[in-house]
């Protein structure tokens, strides 16, 4: 089982940037996809982006072209620079190394951080 703790959220004004960074330990970090979501009060926990152990990526619409996701598998660090914040996007945000078994991966299931409260405000 891979331990995860994130970093890096905050208090931004709108249009302002953050990067998050979700750093891994316990497992061989370089074999998992790796994801970010975020939960925003009374709101289910939505999947932001995610990238797989060869470094192909996928986004949430909402998020395309101003957030990028990547990984350092010598640091067992995945980031998330998130540019152009906008009032939508205030959430925690976790990062997540979904089960994977026999081929296949299995999200929500695996190892969750404890989240990093992203807010967007002037």
């Amino acid at each position: 089982q891979v331990q995860l703790v994130e970093s890096g959220g905050g208090l931004v004004q709108p249009g302002g940037s953050l990067r998050l960074s979700c750093a891994a330990s316990g497992s061989i970090f370089s074999i998992y996809a790796m994801g970010w979501y975020r939960q925003a009060p009374g709101k289910q926990r939505e999947l932001v982006a995610a990238i797989t152990s060869g470094g192909s990526t996928n986004y949430a619409d909402s998020v395309k072209g101003r957030f990028t996701i990547s990984r350092d598998n010598a640091k067992n660090t995945v980031y998330l620079p998130m540019n152009n914040l906008k009032p939508e996007d205030p959430a925690v945000y976790y990062c997540h190394a979904p089960l994977y078994y026999s081929g296949r991966y299995y999200p929500p299931f695996g190892s969750w951080g404890q989240g990093t409260q992203v807010t967007v405000s002037s």
